[in-house]
């Protein structure tokens, strides 16, 4: 395994109907992540959001307060993911900069790395660790601290377009941009905090269809699927 790359799921990637953590669901993604990660050729770091249990934002609540239940909402998808990870014979472990050690193992960069050095996959929960930043910003920051190339970010759709696609016939899917273009065409790859973090970092993030199933495997052997916005 030599290229260590970051996974960002959305918290709704674990949802159906009216269950917030569907048990169906959790056994789709760990069998994409089983695929991928039986090929050997990577290390993989994961972040997973909040938003099928939890949404801050518009919320009528102290917005600390309400990113602090955020947070613990990404320890429970974390947790829920790690066991299901387990269940199919996968190394997993989840980590959180608050202090929640009875119930997962506290995050420092250099444990992570250690972990992941030894084939484990790592779930890093928690986002930033403060609140007014997003989970986006989080795997952005976490993968700088442990040194990915790139963030993988699952998305319902195969990629960055010109416009919306759902709205717009007309929109062109790119394959490739650098960072200097989708900030001038206001792209929203990510929330303006995480891009300038990878850019400035230089690391690589790919946006692709993490429904389509195989997907993820396509993308760890290197076929050409989804958006990579990368240095110029």
């Amino acid at each position: 395994m030599n290229e260590r790359v970051l996974l960002k799921l959305s918290g709704e990637t674990l949802a159906a109907g009216n269950l917030s953590i569907d048990p169906k669901r959790l056994i789709i993604v760990a069998d994409e992540i089983k695929d991928a990660f039986k090929l050997k050729r990577f290390q993989l770091a994961i972040v997973i959001g909040a938003g099928n249990l939890w949404r801050g934002a518009g919320k009528d609540m102290e917005r600390t307060a309400a990113d602090k239940i955020g947070m613990i909402a990404t320890v429970m998808n974390s947790i829920a993911l790690k066991n299901e990870l387990l269940r199919n014979g996968l190394p997993a472990e989840v980590f959180c900069p608050r202090n929640v050690s009875s119930l997962v193992k506290e995050y420092d960069s250099e444990t992570v790395i250690h972990y992941l050095n030894s084939g484990c996959i790592t779930i890093l929960a928690g986002g930033t660790g403060n609140p007014f930043f997003t989970t986006d910003s989080g795997a952005a920051l976490r993968a700088a601290e442990i040194k990915a190339s790139v963030v993988i970010k699952a998305t319902q759709i195969d990629g960055i377009y010109s416009d919306d696609p759902k709205k717009n016939k007309k929109a062109v899917k790119y394959d490739y941009l650098s960072f200097e273009d989708a900030l001038a065409q206001h792209l929203k790859v990510m929330d303006e905090t995480a891009f300038a973090l990878c850019a400035a970092s230089n690391i690589g993030i790919l946006v692709f269809d993490f429904y389509q199933k195989g997907n993820l495997a396509k993308v760890i052997v290197g076929e050409n699927i989804g958006t990579f916005v990368g240095k110029r």
